[in-house]
């Protein structure tokens, strides 16, 4: 699955900032605006695995997945 997130940038002074917008935490700082985009998809990636990861862990046993669209 190719799920799609947006990214908010900005560039402030010497810096690119940026958030992924629907993730909170999810935010990122560098030199450019190419290093801006691969830290947040890299980040973006870990928060998402952690929250699998953190999921899993509080369910236990016996659960189901289910695929959910909005």
């Amino acid at each position: 699955m190719n799920t799609e997130y947006t990214a908010i940038v900005k560039q402030e002074g010497d810096w690119w900032i940026g958030w992924i917008e629907e993730i909170p935490g999810v935010n990122c700082q560098e030199r450019t605006h190419e290093e801006l985009v691969e830290s947040l998809r890299a980040t973006l990636k870990e928060a998402l695995e952690f929250n699998r990861q953190d999921a899993l862990s509080a369910v236990g046993t016996g659960y189901a997945e289910e695929k959910i669209a909005v």
